[in-house]
């Protein structure tokens, strides 16, 4: 429970780190998290009166996280604050008669005449049981011309999520006031679209982020940044807590990076969205943040056998594009997480779907490897040819890769042999080969059309 918290207040020098917009701007500021939360910061513009008095906030969020919340103002001091989150329903205003007289109207469908009767409300739990005299009745509810009339709208009933403050204030007159909470319901994610050039070694990468609003409110023409990274939250965290509001963002980088390049604070990163926007509640909203052209990319194939060990029968390598989140290749700025979608011009020019897979959090001057699928025409049939000890705790494999192209193009495969120890030892390789990394060697193995090449190796290593 202590780290959660922790972790919650963590967000206090997040927002805080960013420089605030000027204090007599009113509006509306979201942050959005991965994590389905969102911070709303208010500025509204109040006559408030001298004394004590009730302020009514509407259009709040519905789904707000009451103990987050912060009210500030100059000379003003809170008394008291309480979230109105019954709206005003059908639903709502039977279950609010409950023990009290409406007026039940029906209509005769043949000759429309009207008939009133004076009924009192027992029970509105999964339909509604009315006293009409001395009998006992459920209001139908099988399209036959009926209407319910109230004496008035309950007072704890509301038309749009409401927060009531009672505040004591030292002065009349106009003044800002400022709201600020945590809210779920509000949630952001990327997309990229590529289009990639095998022949020219080029693609072209568009980037977006989708936002949707489930919180119950429509939020109108709101600043808004994105966050991209885990922050732990707690289910109740520590409230009372003040909160400034972000900063705009400045585009920049070699690409046309529409909502900024991503500011790192702490150990995540802020994208500023570069003009304000409206999200409808129940709406799904896309908004471009990325357009770049001409990015250096290559297709590459890849196969990787992660333990010394053979197979009965042939896989297929992987394809994987290629790039780097580099100035110097075309891109250049943070890339949040996200679903990528590649596609590749057919022999007709017209783009066809190739694959989509995942990427991460890719800071700049990152390597990204985008998995798009399986080769149709290369696969690889791995085989220990024998596995010697030649010590207590090493052991000598001999192992033998046979891949083949049906293609009618040559390629090269990148091929990967895991499973190895720091103090591998390489005895003999048909291949000149590399050292990936202390676990890992690799070979860049040709494969010409309609062929086949083998890889032979000896490797020794120890555990």
């Amino acid at each position: 429970m202590v780290k959660s918290r922790l972790a919650l207040v963590a967000i206090i020098p997040l927002i805080g780190a960013v420089a605030a917009w000027a204090a007599d701007d009113p509006g509306l500021s979201v942050t959005v998290y991965n994590s389905n939360l969102a911070l709303l910061d208010d500025v509204r513009r109040l006559d408030v009166g001298k004394g004590r008095q009730r302020l009514e906030l509407a259009d709040v969020s519905a789904a707000i996280r009451p103990e987050t919340v912060t009210l500030t103002g100059e000379g003003l001091s809170i008394v008291e604050q309480n979230f109105d989150y019954d709206l005003l329903t059908p639903q709502k205003m039977m279950e609010k008669a409950v023990g009290q007289q409406v007026q039940i109207v029906r209509t005769n469908p043949g000759n429309g005449q009207e008939v009133t009767e004076t009924a009192t409300v027992l029970s509105a739990n999964e339909g509604v049981i009315l006293k009409i005299g001395e009998r006992i009745e459920v209001l139908r509810d099988d399209g036959v011309p009926t209407r319910v009339i109230f004496a008035g709208v309950p007072q704890t009933l509301r038309a749009r999520p409401t927060l009531s403050v009672t505040v004591d204030s030292d002065r009349p007159g106009p003044r800002l006031v400022d709201l600020s909470y945590l809210t779920t319901g509000l949630a952001w994610k990327a997309d990229y679209v590529a289009l990639f050039d095998d022949a020219a070694g080029k693609l072209d990468l568009q980037g977006w982020f989708t936002l949707t609003n489930t919180s119950g409110t429509t939020f109108e023409a709101a600043r808004t940044q994105l966050v991209a990274g885990d922050v732990a939250i707690d289910a109740s965290p520590a409230p009372g807590y003040r909160v400034n509001r972000p900063s705009s963002g400045i585009a920049a980088g070699g690409s046309e990076a529409r909502g900024g390049p991503g500011e790192a604070v702490g150990d995540v990163y802020l994208y500023t969205l570069p003009e304000r926007v409206t999200v409808a509640e129940n709406q799904t909203k896309q908004v471009s943040f990325l357009d770049a052209h001409g990015v250096a990319a290559r297709k590459v194939y890849r196969w990787a056998n992660p333990w010394f060990r053979g197979t009965d029968d042939p896989t297929h390598a992987e394809v994987v594009i290629d790039f780097a989140n580099a100035k110097a290749a075309g891109l250049g700025t943070g890339l949040p997480a996200g679903a990528i979608r590649v596609y590749e011009r057919d022999a007709k020019g017209d783009p066809k779907f190739v694959g989509e897979n995942q990427i991460g959090h890719t800071p700049q001057g990152s390597e990204l490897a985008v998995k798009i699928g399986d080769a149709f025409d290369v696969t690889v049939q791995p085989t220990m040819v024998s596995n010697t000890p030649v010590g207590r705790r090493r052991v000598r494999y001999a192992m033998s890769y046979v891949l083949r192209n049906a293609g009618d193009a040559p390629v090269t495969v990148e091929l990967r042999q895991g499973g190895l120890w720091p103090d591998n030892k390489v005895i003999a390789e048909s291949l000149p080969g590399r050292a990936i990394d202390a676990y890992t060697r690799g070979w860049s193995v040709p494969a010409p059309a309609a062929g086949q090449t083998t890889l032979t190796t000896t490797l020794e290593t120890g555990w």
